[in-house]
């Protein structure tokens, strides 16, 4: 099976989940003995394609972002998208699958499948309404929802990565469940084996004294992500736990509000917020940390708590969209209530106050890792869902 796949995000343009769950397909989907050819756009304009075994990626130079304008930026891109798209098919052959990832790519997926015989499927990783709450606040949010709308209308099969999102693509975008698959995302569970504990320990000593506890959370700095209770939930934890230590990870439009509160609350010396850290160091903190900390308001999925899961660092996550899929409360590791700092802190507390019960936890949800969200199982999934487009679209 021949398939052309879009996305918006790949490395070096890599923004969040979507592009990850992306670049680990990919290979992932060849030993599958899919054929697929990745159009993501390249900002730059210099890159080439890259082969991977049967996967080859193909940069393609696209127009210059209209500042400010996200939907216009997609838009005009896609339109270079589709030009490489008509080249491709030409001199690679004819295509069985177009695969969608999110609207940013939705202009050209569906117009290139008006004019060919291939199905089309799309992965929805979040909804416009979703992120707003319910709500579409103005008139950029209105077209990017009306954009989603056509996306799923138009496609074969809808993929979801979650339970909660193929509710929410049924209520905001219309779709009938019977068309969609739940096909989660996943993780690379090997990759935390490679450091060694000598290492670690020099490591955490960056952050916390042997005595402090390690309280760590990585992500998008928004309001979205729910951060501005895990600061307000810090006093109530140093009240009973003064040896708790805070890091803070992530870029975003909150960041400099949040290191605000916390000056305000005089807890500089307690919260530390290092912004943008590698891969390396993200999964060297999850290995050193006594909790990880994810209290989202809206989260489709929830990737970070899964990487954390996979190095075996208890969670604690908020009962919200694909985080309470993901993590089931007091099996592989502890839920909290959204945007309420007291039932974060408890969350936390008991995570460091019961520390063999909360690797007892961790234990439970690396052995759920491996054998639900490992990638091979993921793309299964994924070669399921383009024969059923395939059946339903002749």
């Amino acid at each position: 099976m021949r398939v052309l796949m879009y996305s918006w995000e790949y490395p070096p343009y890599l923004a969040g989940g979507l592009g990850k769950h992306v670049m680990e397909l990919l290979p992932a989907l060849d030993r599958q003995g899919m054929e697929v050819h990745l159009l993501t756009p390249d900002w730059a304009g210099d890159a080439l394609p890259e082969s991977m075994g049967n996967v080859v990626v193909h940069p393609v130079a696209v127009a210059a972002q209209v500042s400010g304008n996200i939907h216009d930026t997609a838009w005009r891109a896609n339109r270079d998208l589709t030009r490489h798209a008509e080249d491709l098919w030409s001199d690679v052959g004819d295509f069985d699958i177009i695969h969608a990832h999110d609207w940013l790519v939705a202009f050209s997926a569906c117009e290139v499948k008006q004019h060919t015989q291939a199905s089309l499927v799309s992965t929805m990783h979040a909804t416009e309404r979703g992120r707003g709450g319910g709500h579409l606040a103005g008139e950029m949010a209105g077209a990017i929802h009306s954009t989603e709308q056509w996306l799923v209308a138009q496609s074969d099969r809808v993929i979801v990565t979650s339970h909660y999102m193929a509710q929410q693509i049924g209520e905001h975008l219309c779709v009938p469940l019977d068309k969609v698959d739940v096909v989660p995302n996943g993780v690379d569970a090997t990759r935390f084996e490679r450091h060694g504990a000598e290492d670690l320990v020099g490591f955490r000593r960056r952050y916390a004294t042997p005595e402090q506890k390690l309280v760590f959370s990585v992500g998008r700095v928004e309001y979205q992500k729910g951060l501005h209770t895990l600061v307000e939930a810090v006093p109530l934890v140093l009240s009973e736990c003064p040896q708790a230590r805070f890091v803070i990870a992530g870029r975003g439009s909150q960041l400099a509000s949040l290191r605000r509160r916390v000056a305000e609350l005089g807890l500089g010396s307690k919260v530390l917020f290092p912004g943008y850290i590698s891969d390396v160091e993200r999964d060297r903190l999850y290995e050193v940390s006594d909790a990880a900390i994810f209290p989202s308001l809206y989260e489709p999925f929830g990737i970070v708590a899964l990487e954390a899961m996979a190095a075996r660092c208890p969670v604690i996550v908020s009962e919200v969209g694909g985080l309470q899929e993901v993590v089931r409360c007091g099996e592989t590791g502890l839920t909290v209530h959204p945007d309420d700092p007291a039932s974060l802190s408890w969350g936390i507390l008991k995570a460091l106050a019961e520390p063999e019960q909360a690797q007892a936890r961790a234990a439970a949800a690396y052995q759920v890792v491996r054998q639900e969200y490992n990638w091979d199982r993921i793309a299964t999934l994924t070669v399921a869902s383009y024969y059923r487009a395939q059946r339903e679209s002749m």
